[in-house]
């Protein structure tokens, strides 16, 4: 019995410092920039996604860069590199000697913890939360993906090319003018007057929210492959790889998304199903900025040097999760109808957003900068790190 129970137990703990690569952590630091950005919008305009229905001025150029950059194009970064993370997990495990049954018993440990965080945060701070779809899907892929091979995503991820590439050109030959409103999703707990109520109106949206995310698997399961293959490791043996990448995902995540940014902008003006397709075009070209911005990160440390600023990104790329929930601690407080509502304090809403985003993305970033001074984890992954490693 007793060697039955150590068999099961991981053989050692968390990642230390000198394992990680410089490329996961830079992205993840600096995306949660995009997250911050566009879940303000959301918060702001209390919509999905979140953008100013009849904007003027420069909200029209904020609304074109919202939905080309920004919307639906940050969350496929972490989706890839969740897939990454968790192979890199699942490698040091066996690197030290854990049985299959050992590394499989750490990561359904991990990723059903992560579906409470993400309940958790739901029902107390913001309903778009991720935590819990990723928590399913590593799940998932922890019991059919890990130990198979990756040939097939390949082929999903050509499909899903052909699929947008084919959308785009529907769009733009065969759209009608007209006069239709931007699809635009009202979210109650980001209207309601009253934190009870918020709470309510979250525990109905989560639900529904987590099953929307759901298929981020083929993203992650895209992580999985880059990760057998030590691509952002060794981000110069894979610098063609990567430059093509960058270039075909973030094009196509950028065509794909200028359609609904230019009618967000006032500047393009369809009928009713043109609108729907532009809808539907936006979100699912959005997958392709994962892979791209990624690359676009593992290119960019074949150049930088590891200052004070790229220290203290990666820093917080390393706290990415307690980055993750003090922004919706932020928003709850600063700009929630019963609470701050700090949305007015400047010239439009759009602005005061972004000004707030960008102030809470960097006293992250210098709070990361801080614990990594210290050599301290951030409270969220302690706690992860505790649950999962017991």
């Amino acid at each position: 019995m007793t060697t039955t129970h150590t068999e099961f137990q991981p053989v050692r703990g968390p990642v230390q410092r000198a394992e990680r690569a410089l490329a996961p952590d830079l992205a993840r630091g600096a995306m949660l920039l995009i997250i911050a950005l566009a879940n303000v919008a959301g918060v702001v305009f209390a919509g999905e996604p979140g953008a100013d229905p009849a904007p003027e001025g420069a909200d029209r150029g904020f609304n074109l860069i919202m939905f080309t950059l920004l919307h639906a194009r940050g969350y496929p970064v972490f989706a890839v590199m969740f897939g990454y993370g968790l192979v890199q997990l699942a490698r040091r495990q066996r690197a030290a000697g854990a049985s299959p049954e050992a590394v499989r018993s750490v990561l359904l440990r991990r990723n059903g913890w992560l579906v409470a965080f993400g309940f958790v945060h739901a029902a107390l701070l913001y309903y778009g939360d991720f935590l819990g779809a990723y928590g399913l899907v590593g799940i998932v892929m922890t019991l059919v993906l890990l130990n198979r091979t990756d040939r097939p995503v390949l082929w999903l991820w050509g499909l899903a090319t052909v699929e947008i590439v084919g959308l785009g050109a529907v769009v733009a030959f065969s759209g009608e003018a007209g006069t239709a409103p931007l699809n635009l999703k009202h979210v109650d707990s980001l209207a309601a007057t009253g934190y009870p109520q918020s709470v309510l109106d979250r525990l109905g949206e989560w639900p529904l929210h987590t099953l929307t995310v759901l298929p981020v698997i083929i993203i992650a399961w895209l992580g999985m492959w880059a990760a057998r293959r030590r691509v952002l490791e060794n981000p110069s043996e894979h610098r063609t790889l990567l430059r093509w990448t960058a270039v075909i995902g973030l094009g196509l995540a950028v065509a794909g998304g200028l359609p609904m940014a230019l009618a967000s902008a006032g500047w393009l003006h369809v009928d009713e199903s043109t609108a729907e397709l532009m809808s539907y075009l936006h979100g699912g070209s959005g997958m392709f900025a994962g892979p791209g911005y990624v690359a676009l990160f593992g290119l960019v440390t074949l150049h930088v040097r590891q200052g004070r600023v790229v220290r203290a990104l990666a820093a917080l790329g390393q706290r990415s999760l307690s980055g993750y929930l003090f922004q919706s601690v932020a928003w709850l407080v600063l700009l929630l109808p019963f609470t701050l509502d700090l949305s007015d304090t400047f010239a439009t809403p759009s602005f005061a957003g972004a000004v707030i985003a960008a102030a809470v993305w960097l006293t992250t970033v210098v709070l990361a900068a801080w614990l990594d001074r210290l050599g301290r984890p951030g409270p969220a992954e302690k706690l992860l790190r505790r649950l999962t490693y017991r």
